[in-house]
């Protein structure tokens, strides 16, 4: 399988290809979800392989947490948590790997060691991460953020919260161009949960996600078991697999083309038929 990238040299999706679902591989004790489940790194790639096996498209792996009020980890930390998680994965799947980090570096090592995508959780504040993506020719997906994750739940204050997001995101990826990365090699995620109030950010970008994707650039949701599931319906973290295939099938039919996950083998048949339903509103072809 290739990396995930647009049908279209535009990177413009078209109304019917496969919604791509990307499966959570969190090495870190301390995530919100799933922190310390999957502790060495034998665990998480058994765990990845087994996202594989339940239809999950690519492999995010991450060695820090970003919940709001996570602190960051060191370099060394980040690196000796997600490199031979990634090394397993790709000698045992041909399923594509992302990186998921704010370390140019720690991307540098990752892409080397097996992955092909590179995840900027918090978009490209280090001014080297599009040049390694260029460097590797890595996919890159820019991912929103207001403040950092410490405090970036502290009263986030928009004025047109989808609008900024998709100014700001078109912003990087122009940025991301500059450096080399190729227009198609790039994705863009608004970031739900990233300096955003609950709910009134989260759900207008979910609600009006279209006019982020009429960028013309792929879109990815990470909704899985996000705080705004919990603040609409009172559900714990461990109880918003409902809410999540709600927020998943939202997206898909708003025109997102992956979908971040959890629970990857329900999300996997909520999203084909949601794609499905996408696909059947264009007009049909003789």
């Amino acid at each position: 399988m290739q990396e995930p990238r647009p049908e279209t040299p535009s990177g413009a999706p078209s109304a019917s290809p496969r919604v791509l679902v990307m499966g959570i591989v969190n090495v870190t004790p301390d995530s919100f979800s799933d922190g310390g489940r999957f502790p060495c790194a034998e665990a998480a790639i058994e765990h990845g392989l087994a996202l594989v096996a339940e239809g999950a498209d690519w492999l995010d792996v991450g060695g820090e947490s970003t919940r709001p009020g996570s602190r960051p980890v060191s370099e060394a930390e980040e690196r000796e948590r997600v490199l031979p998680v990634i090394e397993g994965l790709a000698k045992r799947t041909e399923t594509p790997i992302s990186i998921d980090t704010r370390r140019a570096a720690v991307a540098a090592a990752a892409l080397a060691a097996g992955a092909r995508i590179v995840n900027a959780v918090v978009g490209l504040r280090d001014a080297e991460l599009a040049a390694v993506c260029a460097e590797h020719g890595a996919t890159l997906v820019l991912n929103h953020i207001r403040g950092e994750p410490a405090s970036m739940q502290h009263d986030p204050v928009y004025g047109d919260v989808v609008r900024e997001v998709r100014d700001e995101l078109l912003a990087e990826a122009s940025l991301a161009q500059r450096a080399g990365v190729a227009r198609e090699r790039i994705w863009l995620d608004p970031g739900l949960g990233f300096g955003k109030h609950p709910l009134r950010h989260n759900l207008p970008l979910l609600g009006r996600l279209d006019e982020i994707v009429a960028t013309g650039y792929p879109i990815l949701v990470g909704a899985s078991r996000k705080q705004f599931i919990g603040a609409l319906t009172g559900a714990p973290v461990s109880r918003r697999l409902h809410g999540s295939l709600a927020a998943a099938v939202a997206a898909v039919l708003a025109g997102a083309r992956a979908v971040r996950a959890h629970d990857v083998a329900e999300t996997r048949q909520a999203v084909d038929v949601a794609s499905a339903i996408r696909a059947a509103r264009a007009p049909e072809r003789n």
